[in-house]
């Protein structure tokens, strides 16, 4: 008979207990603190600050200036299962706290030399001491403290050797705890949060009223003058945050990240949904950074289907999914998501939007002495179209804006009756490789749609019977050879669907070239129609098709704030 077959049941001990949660709640370093700067915040804190030696593995301290507990909830606090989060079985829907484990304490306790200074309003301070999960000496000790709170933490693991070989290298240590501390700061821009390492300041945060002025703090201006703001509802669902201009998005060096119901959540599900957002203005392997924040009722989601509380099941994730894509793709669409040129930081005034009324280009604006004359408009350097706008000068790369145009032009004449088509008086004969030739046969129906109607002829050669006609400058056989040369190339094979890449590489051959010059006209046209589009301020290849010279910035330049 084995030896398990002769075991009998047994309750655990205490001890072995709560390091057995230790393994569900404290994997690192960085578990303990953001663990303890959560109890903070859910004790009202409105400063904290954390303090680590040796990444966390000799020092742990977290201090804050939250409720505090008076001596006897100190006690009950290093007990399993206590908790002030919850009274009944509802309180466990939605989380509407950072947490409810009750055992995160005393599994702490359990792997460390612990300590826990606390006072609550009026109460004196108390001072608990446990070493490896036993209280030390006669139990609770008189302190001096302010009210809230301070936990500090040393030699973590220092009972169970054979986890604490598993910790990574000090800095490693030092960078998932700063990461856990960047994570919650992003949730409260309203508490102070303050981070040292080995005596180094490395997070310091003040009280901030909005989401941006907190990511200006945690990584400066370079990113925080790239993001725009997300603001979309749909039903009971609302989707808040920032988002980053596609024109500077890049393929490594993201940040995501995804909060519900102000809990930070991992949902790389979510993050591609706010991804798709983007398509046909990043270039296929670019990934923008995103700080998107969901809120929708608290019997919608359940938030308890991970130990660490670190994953959410959504009732309906297709919907939440289909509604954080359209919240992407609103934020990007306003002309104000055009990118700024200049040293101005992220300020309201600096980003009041492109606001141009269309009338000043599609008709004649009326002077003082009662004359017409039409809004103007500037080429410069036969590529570039200048106009001004309420609150600088926007300008325009021409073939970067007709681009956008065709390839919103080409999408609904692909999912809809097809395009306008010129027959041509000489039909073209052209000659293409093996390659090409079967691109042509794959695609032939989207070269119909988009008014290239083409029939074999005879060993390599083709006939083009008509073409279509996107403007007057158009070589159809040239455009008709570079697109396909393209599509034989996969020049554009990172795109997922075989529509937009098709729409864009037509796009990208058929527009307005850079050094054509423009009249007046066909200036004003192309500036209508850009600002009627759905996505005005980006091409397809993830660069801007406009971008604004804040008037700020001017005055900046000439002395004049």
């Amino acid at each position: 008979m084995s030896v398990l077959a002769r075991s009998r049941v047994q309750v655990l001990a205490g001890n072995v207990a709560d390091q057995i949660a230790a393994g569900e709640v404290v994997e690192r370093p960085a578990s303990v603190v953001k663990e303890l700067v959560e109890n903070a915040l859910d004790a009202g804190a409105r400063a904290i600050r954390v303090e680590l030696e040796d990444g966390g593995k000799t020092l742990i301290r977290v201090s804050d200036d939250g409720s505090g507990m008076d001596r006897e909830d100190a006690q009950l606090a290093l007990q399993r299962h206590a908790t002030s989060k919850i009274r009944t079985a509802t309180d466990l829907i939605g989380g509407g706290t950072f947490g409810f484990r009750g055992e995160a304490l005393p599994a702490i306790a359990s792997v460390s030399r612990f300590e826990l200074e606390t006072s609550g309003d009026g109460d004196a301070a108390t001072r608990l001491r446990v070493t490896g999960g036993k209280l030390d000496g006669s139990g609770a000790e008189d302190a001096v403290r302010q009210r809230g709170t301070t936990v500090t933490v040393r030699g973590l693991f220092y009972n169970t050797p054979a986890r604490r070989k598993f910790l990574r290298a000090t800095a490693t240590e030092t960078r998932a705890a700063v990461e856990a501390v960047t994570v919650l700061a992003l949730t409260r821009p309203d508490v102070a949060f303050s981070l040292t390492s080995d005596g180094r300041e490395v997070l310091d945060c003040p009280p901030a009223t909005r989401l941006i002025d907190r990511v200006h703090a945690l990584w400066g201006g370079e990113l925080a003058d790239t993001l725009l703001a997300v603001s979309h509802r749909a039903g009971p669902l609302e989707v808040t945050g920032l988002v980053q201009r596609p024109a500077q998005a890049r393929p490594a060096g993201r940040k995501g990240y995804v909060f519900v119901r102000g809990r930070p959540i991992r949902d790389p599900f979510m993050l591609r949904a706010a991804e798709a957002g983007y398509r046909s203005t990043i270039a296929p392997g670019d990934r923008p950074s995103l700080l998107l924040f969901l809120d929708l009722p608290g019997d919608a989601v359940d938030v308890n289907v991970h130990p660490a509380k670190l994953e959410a099941r959504f009732r309906d994730k297709f919907f939440v999914e289909r509604v954080v894509e359209e919240a992407v793709r609103e934020a990007l669409a306003p002309l104000n998501a055009a990118a700024p040129m200049g040293a101005v930081s992220y300020q309201p005034s600096a980003f009041g939007g492109v606001a141009v009324p269309l009338e000043l280009f599609g008709g004649q604006q009326q002077t003082a002495d009662g004359r017409q004359q039409m809004a103007p408009l500037l080429q410069v350097f036969d590529t570039y179209i200048m106009f001004q706008t309420d609150s600088g000068v926007a300008i325009v790369d021409q073939h970067s804006a007709h681009e956008r145009v065709l390839y919103e032009d080409v999408m609904r004449q692909l999912s809809g009756d097809g395009a306008p088509a010129q027959r041509l008086l000489l039909p073209l004969t052209l000659e293409f490789a093996p390659a090409e030739l079967d691109a042509i046969e794959a695609h032939r129906e989207l070269l119909a749609r988009i008014g290239y109607e083409i029939e074999p002829f005879s060993g390599r050669s083709i006939v083009v019977h008509t073409a279509p006609n996107p403007h007057p400058r158009f070589e159809a056989a040239r455009c008709l050879q570079e697109l396909v040369a393209d599509l034989a190339g996969g020049r554009f094979g990172g795109w997922q669907n075989r529509l937009e890449r098709f729409a864009a590489t037509f796009a990208c051959r058929a527009a307005i070239k850079a050094g054509q010059a423009l009249d007046a006209d066909e200036m004003r046209e192309l500036i209508v129609r850009l600002l009627t589009a759905t996505l005005p301020a980006h091409d397809v290849h993830g660069r801007p098709s406009m971008v604004q010279l804040p008037k700020e910035e001017l005055e900046r330049r000439f002395g004049r704030t």
